[in-house]
């Protein structure tokens, strides 16, 4: 037995593609990876990693050993960097399975040498101060007998024009050098728009393939990717004085037609939309009454006398707008999208 789910994404898959292949234009000489982790930020990481590998992408990076082996029947596993790194208790899946840990602590270091892991990866920190070898910790022969494809490093400021950037940049060459790699990677998205400085062998663009503007400079350069829409559950026409929703957060000053849709925080519709978000029907745009509920939001559906249950409507997910409204970030509105939603690739 089957149901069709009332909310459903609408994925460009064509406007993912194209995102892509802009930001390896911006890259210059560099090649063009893609972050790919948290389920291909909330989309479908395999339907994501199919799409990008066609279109040209040879580079993947996911969070977790289960992420990578998630897509390594679709995409080649020595491809697939996994970026957590390995553990004492991932070792001899990590070895089997074929992606590339990046290494991030001495003594991952250390058990990857012991283990003769072959091919790795190693983060150094360079000023964000999560993971990786920090300055204090890179000692001589640190990384002797490994086999290491890319030296990275990553950005903490890149969305802004912040002294940090140049700073981490310095830190980086200056931990680099002298050390044994075939590659190196330091930008993220917007890393990518620092310029030719900051490119060097690899970027790995994450939120801006999904449509997300990491920086300015990419309004208009970055498609949407993302749609949702929700199916209309009920249509009551209340009147002056009638309180909506939890809390009796909105009142009506008028009779107002009011119609409840079929989606709520629990599928990634958070409660900062509350009397500030939209839907969309034909040419009219129709506004959020009172508070996002878990399953449930109500608008006023008084300028689409059309309207009926049954229907979908648009919900406005504009990234950079949504954001603003809400207070977060691009990256919690995509990780978020919640899996009752049917995905829907175009």
């Amino acid at each position: 037995m089957s149901f069709s789910s009332p909310i459903r994404l609408r994925l460009d898959g064509g406007a993912l593609a194209e995102n892509w292949s802009t930001l390896a234009r911006l890259s210059g000489n560099a090649a063009t990876g893609a972050a790919v982790k948290a389920n291909g930020y909330g989309l479908g990481a395999r339907e994501v990693a199919a799409r990008l590998w066609k279109a040209g992408c040879r580079d993947f990076f996911v969070a977790h050993w289960a992420e990578a082996e998630a897509i390594a029947d679709i995409i080649p596993a020595e491809r697939i960097a996994v970026l957590n790194g390995a553990g004492a208790a991932d070792m001899a899946a990590a070895m089997q399975l074929g992606a590339i840990p990046v290494l991030n602590t001495p003594a991952q270091l250390s058990a990857w040498r012991q283990a003769r892991g072959g091919r790795c990866h190693v983060m150094l920190d360079s000023g964000i101060n999560r993971l990786g070898i920090g300055p204090e910790q890179l000692k001589a022969g640190l990384l002797d007998g490994l086999d290491i494809d890319i030296l990275m490093s990553h950005l903490a400021s890149a969305d802004e024009d912040s002294p940090q950037n140049p700073a981490q940049l310095a830190q980086f060459q200056e931990m680099a050098a002298g050390l044994p790699y075939k590659r190196q990677s330091f930008a993220n998205s917007a890393g990518i728009i620092l310029g030719r400085d900051y490119h060097f062998d690899l970027t790995r663009p994450g939120v801006a393939l999904y449509g997300g503007i990491a920086r300015a400079e990419l309004a208009g350069l970055i498609r949407p990717v993302v749609g949702i829409e929700a199916r209309v559950l009920q249509l009551r026409c209340l009147q002056a004085g009638d309180a909506i929703g939890y809390n009796a957060t909105h009142k009506c000053n008028a009779p107002t037609q009011v119609a409840t849709i079929a989606m709520g925080y629990a599928d990634g519709y958070w409660r900062g939309f509350s009397s500030k978000g939209r839907v969309r029907t034909g040419e009219h745009w129709l506004p959020v009454l009172g508070r996002v509920s878990m399953d449930l939001v109500t608008i006023d559906a008084s300028a689409a006398p059309h309207l009926a249950e049954g229907d979908w409507v648009a919900v406005d997910f504009d990234l950079t707008a949504a954001s603003a409204v809400t207070g977060k970030s691009p990256y919690e509105l995509l990780t978020g999208l919640g899996q009752r939603a049917e995905r829907i690739w175009a």
